[in-house]
């Protein structure tokens, strides 16, 4: 499975320390990520992930691209609510493109462990018939 893992600022060490409790689910699949959250967790594991830009520099919409080219499965977005983002746009557009092909995605720790979880049990080979 393709899954990319983004972060805002504010959420970018969340998302490390989700990586590392889930490492192990998570070096079966393939890993996408935006540019600096992508280098903080191959900083803090072993896993191997494909970075893109950064949100603002155009990394949501490369994965926006992927999601639109049926290339991307699953997507964990640990997103701030409470500040604002410069490019909300892209965002808005990336959970738009996640409903509109079917692509389960996670806003949050408390989803995106239920999904990955669905995902060790098979939950999620739905979208191999995609």
């Amino acid at each position: 499975m393709n899954i990319a893992l983004i972060a805002h600022d504010q959420k970018k060490e969340k998302l490390v320390e989700f990586t590392i409790a889930y490492e192990e689910i998570l070096r079966k699949h393939t890993l996408f990520a935006t540019g600096t959250t992508g280098k903080r967790i191959m900083n803090a594991t072993t896993l191997q992930i494909h970075r893109f830009q950064s949100g603002p520099l155009g990394g949501d919409q490369q994965i926006g691209a992927k999601i639109a080219n049926n290339e991307m499965d699953m997507v964990v977005f640990f997103r701030d609510p409470l500040t604002a983002q410069p490019h909300e746009p892209d965002v808005s557009a990336l959970m738009r493109l996640c409903d509109v092909y079917h692509v389960p995605l996670a806003t949050n720790m408390g989803t995106a462990e239920i999904l990955l979880k669905g995902l060790q049990a098979g939950f999620v080979d739905w979208r191999k018939h995609h």
